[in-house]
């Protein structure tokens, strides 16, 4: 009997001293530390999320857009800021349209297409005091988090509970995991471009059917269609019924993409490394025909008259420290494309153009506007510089210039190119 009981107690003792082997093998998965912890907000929350508010002050402006009369101004990850602009002097903010995680929009006749987290969404602003969703592609686009304590690691993620919109700092308990979410970092740092339907800057009559983005968005029309691109997929959705988007698909177009020019019936995606082009003589299928290569930097284009105007900003994620503006040359079928001039800049974003005149934003350097008719002495053809100000990105038309920058919203008249004049300003919120 006591050798039974020693046998049982043996036994005992080993099991007990497997579990504590077992437990410290767990213990040697997990860890303490001080992480951003995410911050949900449930996707049932998210998409309901949508709705008017009363206007608000500019805080963390992103990228603009332009419609009869209206400019759209992205709050980063927040909404839409609605100004009334039919009088460009004198221009009123009316409202606010709360978007939680949006970074884009376009508009075609009457309806605005803006991305929220994962979600499409569509708002029928045909009355834009009044502006109502009207539908939503679920879960289309990749699931992305807002910017980060770079001080800290990010905790573990969990995404049944919702999309993270904010992030907490404190010390955090888990199993050791890692996992990439892309992170949204504002079109300071990462660039999207886009020009909807082939426009370049110049003339626009009031009613026309697409609105125009400036050269850092990712959304773009052409006929029937809405793009968007992220770093390396294009995302493609019928829009043909107003107010009525779905998917028909994707397809990959590179790798590091960061803008989407659509000209002419091709679309032009400037990446990390190079200009892609494709054609859109098939819509739906979007065919590669040529590219030209460049050294690592962030690039946002615009087309015009066979020639594309490239800005090139090296430093931060941007890769090398080359600062400047390319210009090339296309051929009739955008298959060949020539290297015509190259000019040091100081630190380029988005630049827009209007037959000749070319305005490149640089940074704190501020706005610059050329005459490129001499595509070979452009530096030698400055017509101004506003230097006070932190430029981003700009959209000409109809002999106004909109530009954005880090305090504010600034419109120029340019009708007479000796004496451009800035004509109003809205100002981001001074928290001091």
């Amino acid at each position: 009997m006591l050798k039974i009981m020693k046998t049982k107690f043996r036994n005992i003792l080993t099991l007990l001293v497997v579990l504590a082997a077992f437990n410290s093998c767990m213990d040697e998965y997990t860890e303490v530390f001080t992480a951003n912890s995410p911050v949900y907000m449930s996707y049932e929350d998210l998409r309901e999320a949508v709705k008017l508010k009363v206007a608000r002050e500019l805080e963390n402006p992103g990228k603009i857009y332009f419609k009869d009369g209206y400019i759209f101004i992205n709050e980063e990850l927040k909404g839409i800021h609605i100004i009334d602009n039919r009088n460009p002097e004198s221009p009123e903010n009316i409202g606010f349209i709360e978007i939680p995680g949006n970074a884009d929009i376009a508009i075609k006749n009457n309806t605005l297409y803006a991305d929220s987290y994962i979600d499409l969404v569509a708002i029928d602003i045909s009355d834009v005091n009044n502006p109502e969703e009207v539908s939503r592609v679920e879960d289309i686009f990749p699931y992305t988090t807002p910017p980060f304590n770079e001080d800290y690691r990010v905790a573990k993620v969990d995404e049944e509970k919702g999309v993270v919109v904010d992030w907490e700092v404190k010390k955090v308990r888990q199993e050791m995991e890692y996992h990439y979410y892309p992170v949204y970092r504002g079109f300071k740092e990462f660039d999207y471009a886009m020009n909807d339907g082939g426009f370049s800057g110049g003339a626009v009559q009031p009613g026309s059917t697409f609105g125009i983005g400036g050269s850092m968005a990712r959304f773009g029309l052409y006929s029937d269609y809405l793009y968007a691109v992220d770093h390396s997929t294009l995302y493609m959705f019928d829009v043909k019924d107003d107010g009525s988007p779905h998917s028909i698909g994707n397809q990959n177009v590179g790798w590091d993409v960061e803008t989407m020019f659509i000209y002419d019936g091709h679309m032009f995606f400037g990446t990390r490394s190079g200009m892609r082009i494709f054609s859109l003589s098939v819509a739906t299928v979007p065919k590669y025909i040529g590219d030209f290569w460049h050294i690592t930097s962030c690039d946002p284009v615009v087309v015009s008259d066979g020639y594309a105007y490239v800005t090139l900003r090296g430093g931060n994620l941007c890769g090398s420290n080359v600062n400047r503006l390319d210009v090339l040359e296309l051929s009739a079928d955008y298959k060949n494309i020539t290297l015509v001039q190259s000019y040091p800049l100081n630190g380029p974003y988005g630049l827009g153009i209007d037959n000749d005149i070319l305005f490149v934003c640089d940074g704190d350097a501020g706005l610059k506007v050329y005459d490129v008719t001499d595509k070979l002495h452009i530096d030698e053809n400055m017509i101004t510089r506003f230097s006070n100000i932190d430029a981003f990105d700009v959209i000409p038309v109809n002999d106004y210039l909109f530009m954005i920058g880090e305090d504010g919203f600034y419109q120029y008249d340019y009708s007479d190119l000796n004496d451009i004049r800035q004509i109003s300003y809205i100002p981001v919120k001074n928290d001091s």
